[in-house]
């Protein structure tokens, strides 16, 4: 039977919002060993989420809307869109810790709501338009969120949040991907959605190409440089095989 798009949305929300409970994790660990950890979950993810524009999101815009510039103007909109949220929220994802710039705490919660609501409606849409897309699309997304909720979790203790407030106010903040799919859903009953696949190939591909990877150039040392290379093919060869495996026909 096939699954429900509006049960996949609300799943696939409470579980990428469950996602912001990892940020506890940094208080168990050491700075040293924390860091270590954050920049091959950067690149891990910056492949994830060109993995899943390039061979799940356009591939699929084409198929629903044709090889035609609408599907390209939606890449470009997506895409802009995340760059104007960096450039006029000040939204940017801590991927260090502990973090070079000190970010306002709630400008972090506001900017991080904005932006898993977004996420969430271009995920939904996926999810509306065939659950092979959504789940291909959720799980990129998830790659994502596991380094910028340790992050965002690190900029709010660091901020002089306690641990139990800080994991709250990051677990609601999360619940507006839900929000986020549950509006793409209803819109869906009255209009045609195909246009948010595109869309959320644009986003995918600005923050794993804008957002995250500069945070890896940052790192001179052979060996890391390999290593963060390393887990960035991970991430798209991951996001590859998922392909293959969603569908089998080329």
């Amino acid at each position: 039977m096939q699954a429900s798009p509006l049960g996949s949305i609300i799943a696939g929300g409470l579980t990428m919002s469950a996602i912001a409970l990892i940020g506890s994790v940094t208080i168990l660990l050491s700075e040293a060993r924390l860091r270590a950890m954050m920049l091959p979950l950067v690149a891990l993810a910056a492949g994830s989420m060109l993995g899943g524009a390039l061979f799940h999101m356009i591939p699929s815009a084409v198929d629903l809307m044709g090889n035609r510039m609408p599907v390209y103007v939606w890449i470009a909109v997506g895409f802009s869109l995340f760059f104007v949220l960096e450039q006029f929220l000040n939204w940017h994802h801590c991927h260090q810790t502990p973090c070079q710039h000190q970010p306002i705490t709630y400008l972090v919660l506001v900017a991080d709501a904005v932006h898993n609501f977004i996420g969430g409606l271009a995920v939904g849409g996926a999810f509306v338009m065939d659950f092979r897309i959504g789940l291909s699309a959720w799980m990129a997304a998830a790659a994502h969120e596991v380094p910028q909720e340790l992050g965002d979790f690190a900029v709010l203790v660091h901020g002089g949040w306690g641990a139990r407030r800080a994991l709250l106010f990051n677990f609601l903040s999360g619940l507006t991907f839900l929000l986020g799919g549950i509006a793409a859903y209803v819109t869906s009953l009255s209009m045609d959605v195909s246009f948010l696949i595109p869309f959320a190939a644009g986003n995918f591909i600005y923050i794993g190409a804008a957002d995250l990877i500069p945070e890896l150039r940052k790192q001179t040392q052979l060996s890391f440089s390999l290593l963060h290379f390393a887990s960035f093919l991970v991430g798209v060869v991951l996001l590859a095989l998922v392909r293959l495996w969603l569908s089998p026909q080329p």
